[in-house]
């Protein structure tokens, strides 16, 4: 498998592209579950099979490539990429996973996005583990399922490269108390050293249809939770720090100059961006940025910010 730092692409796969489509890459007709069991009670399908099924039920749709790397860090015994891919292919045709891919004016996406089928439910329940799927899960937009991707390959990157990570939630629920909604991050990260901790939300943000606006709607909903942070606000013992995750850089100012323009207002933190391919890089120490007013022209610049807890 290519290393992160080896991909050479200057655009994200998971960024948003003009038409794309989601098209339907499973398979059709009926499979029973005593088919199922009887594969189980064979062998042909195993413990590997079901490390694979706990991983999309939490990260609820990802990439073979992503399944992967999740593998290797729970100490699954996996040779290859091809090998994973196998697999996948059994846990499709069986329907206990499904799969798709993207098509947009630019040819069919590079990657398949495998997600929950029925059959997968029944095992997970089957073994007593928390499955919340539902079929209508899968008709999610194109927009929705790269927030997902993006947002995992962000946790990914933190899990695999930072050397101070402790741990992750994913999608945890947030409360806005003074508009009175809960709403769930992309994932939580926290990170341990010399005996203090840190948590890290990521928010991604893609250029969807209106995205503007559903992009200031949501920073409201932060905004209200900062604003009002006490000690243990939706089981947050400090105030956690707030990622955005951008497509590219020129994203990053658009974000930006929205939360400007809109009087969007963070008075307890100072927010950071990232954008998709920063997790590519062998560190993340330099994978943040900020927004600050040079004092001297007035001009808002771009700085980069360094920090050694990313190492």
């Amino acid at each position: 498998m290519v290393e992160d730092e080896d991909i050479k692409t200057t655009v994200s796969p998971f960024a948003i592209r003009e038409g794309e489509i989601k098209t339907f890459d499973g398979k059709d007709g009926y499979v029973s579950i005593n088919q199922i069991i009887h594969k189980i009670n064979l062998g042909h399908i195993n413990e590997v099979h079901f490390a694979i099924l706990d991983i999309v039920n939490e990260f609820e749709f990802v990439t073979s490539r992503q399944i992967f790397q999740l593998l290797q860090l729970r100490g699954v015994e996996i040779k290859s990429q091809d090998k994973l891919n196998i697999k996948l292919e059994q846990l499709v045709k069986t329907k206990i996973l499904t799969r798709y891919y993207f098509t947009s004016e630019e040819g069919k996406g590079i990657y398949r996005i495998y997600c929950m089928e029925k059959m997968g439910k029944y095992l997970l329940n089957s073994k007593e583990v928390e499955c919340k799927w539902q079929p209508t899960d899968n008709i999610k937009p194109v927009p929705l399922i790269k927030k997902r991707l993006a947002g995992n390959q962000v946790l990914l990157a933190y899990m695999r490269k930072a050397k101070a990570y402790s741990q992750v939630i994913v999608k945890p629920q947030i409360t806005a108390k003074m508009a009175g909604k809960t709403f769930k991050c992309h994932g939580k990260v926290t990170l341990e050293k010399a005996g203090k901790s840190i948590d890290l939300i990521f928010e991604c943000v893609r250029r969807e249809d209106d995205w503007q606006t559903k992009f200031i709607d949501r920073m409201r909903l932060y905004a209200d939770f900062y604003n009002n942070f006490v000690k243990f606000d939706s089981g947050f013992n400090t105030m956690p720090q707030l990622i955005l995750v951008c497509e590219d850089k020129n994203h990053m100012a658009e974000c930006y100059v929205e939360l400007v323009k809109s009087k969007v207002e963070f008075k307890k933190l100072k927010l950071y961006f990232t954008t998709d391919l920063d997790q590519n890089s062998t560190s993340l120490k330099k994978s943040l940025y900020e927004f600050v007013k040079d004092e001297t022209t007035g001009k808002v610049k771009t700085n980069n910010i360094e920090l050694n807890i990313l190492g």
